[in-house]
């Protein structure tokens, strides 16, 4: 495989390389028996660290996918130019609510595409994001730092209304922590093998039509085939999603990966079942056996937090989750909008249960299958809010049904 998943290599006693048998497992001493239906190539693991920014992260990861599938090679591309631009818009939407709207470190997948229609895009090696003086991502401060101006601001504390100097004032703020950029992009240059660009000509040049990638979900508040906002706190640009039944839901993700596209996955991951220790993300119909050992909470509600049970050992029989349970989980609020990551591939394991190779932004030190993990396709069936996705990846048959053209 192209990533590097941890395996067990068994050998026999036969000595020559070519004869030894690979195990693809999710941890040493687990019985899990995994077989590669569909692997595509992507970039490497990144760390978001104490950041919110899971949605920038996963979001470049498959970008930069897509890239390699058009041919253009592997980049690596800034997570922080996409935050910084973002933090503008949403300071901009939650004064133009007059503080009543949500601003926080969180995102959506589609503030890409609406900070690079906007802004461009630059690579890691032109804007870090780290001028804060860190080896890693650390927003602790920052975020103290803005959410306190644009509080001050909604307040209009000069003659009731807003000069016109609070972006100004405002930017000063994140490009003290993540580094100089002007406003006005076009007065940012910079180099790259040889050439000049700006982030809007550098964007054209990666040929990365963003009017071509969808968000879709899956819920019956809504009708079926029709666009909707989805109503979660980190949907701050109020971008729609195109909405399908289950069924059709989990049609397209499998048969994007079996196409050979990638796609960004937003889920919960609040569940007994999902385990980034372990590499699983599991919906067992017994979750009794399931125990928390401590707490970790460096990246969202405990999902790092050591889990035991026989469950991450072995498959066990998993839940069959219909669009009304799903919709029940929304509406009772016990499906939040937790994480945002990047499905990179499928395998299935010796029962015949299939699982999404699930590309995270937690580094590689975090688990024995270098920062990847194995969802189960019933829990990603239950768990899924929302996806990203090249258009031409949807079926003929629904792109029509949806009115994507």
């Amino acid at each position: 495989m192209n990533k590097k998943i941890w395996s067990a290599l068994a050998f026999t006693a036969i000595t020559t390389m070519s004869f030894a048998q690979e195990k693809i497992t999710n941890k040493e001493g687990s019985d899990y028996n995994f077989t590669v239906v569909k692997d595509l190539e992507e970039t490497e693991v990144q760390n978001q660290n104490r950041t919110g920014t899971c949605w920038s992260f996963s979001s470049l990861s498959f970008f930069e996918s897509e890239l390699i599938r058009m041919g253009k090679g592997k980049k690596n591309l800034s997570e922080m130019f996409i935050v910084r631009n973002a933090y503008l818009g949403k300071a901009e939407n939650f004064l133009r609510y007059y503080g009543t709207f949500t601003f926080g470190p969180g995102g959506a997948f589609h503030d890409i595409p609406w900070v690079i229609k906007r802004y461009g895009i630059v690579p890691e090696s032109v804007y870090g994001g780290k001028n804060y003086g860190f080896d890693s991502h650390n927003h602790d401060e920052m975020h103290a730092m803005l959410e306190a101006s644009v509080k001050a601001l909604k307040d209009k504390p000069q003659g009731g209304k807003l000069t016109k100097s609070w972006k100004e004032a405002f930017t000063g703020i994140t490009d003290a922590y993540l580094g100089d950029l002007p406003n006005n992009v076009e007065e940012f240059t910079f180099e790259e093998n040889g050439k000049t660009y700006t982030p809007k000509s550098y964007a054209k040049e990666l040929g990365l039509d963003m009017n071509d990638y969808v968000s879709l979900t899956s819920y019956s508040h809504h009708p079926f085939y029709e666009q909707f906002v989805l109503e979660v706190q980190d949907n701050w640009a109020l971008q729609s999603s195109y909405n399908l039944p289950l069924d059709e839901f989990m049609e397209v993700m499998e048969d994007a990966i079996m196409k050979g596209y990638t796609f960004a996955w937003g889920a919960d991951i609040s569940e007994k079942g999902f385990s980034a220790r372990d590499a699983l993300a599991i919906l067992p119909k017994d979750e009794s056996t399931i125990q928390q050992k401590g707490a970790d909470s460096k990246y969202f509600n405990n999902a790092g937090a050591e889990k035991i049970s026989n469950a991450f050992l072995q498959p066990v029989e998993e839940k069959t989750v219909t669009q009304e349970e799903r919709q029940e989980a929304f509406d009772s609020q016990e499906t939040t909008d937790d994480h945002g990551m990047h499905i990179t591939g499928i395998v299935k394991d010796q029962k015949g249960t299939k699982y999404f190779v699930v590309k995270n932004s937690w580094g590689t030190e975090y688990n024995q299958c270098d920062g990847y993990f194995y969802a189960s396709f019933p829990y990603v069936r239950y768990k899924t809010m929302n996806i990203l996705i090249h258009k031409d990846a949807v079926p003929k048959k629904l792109r029509k049904k949806l009115g994507i053209n």
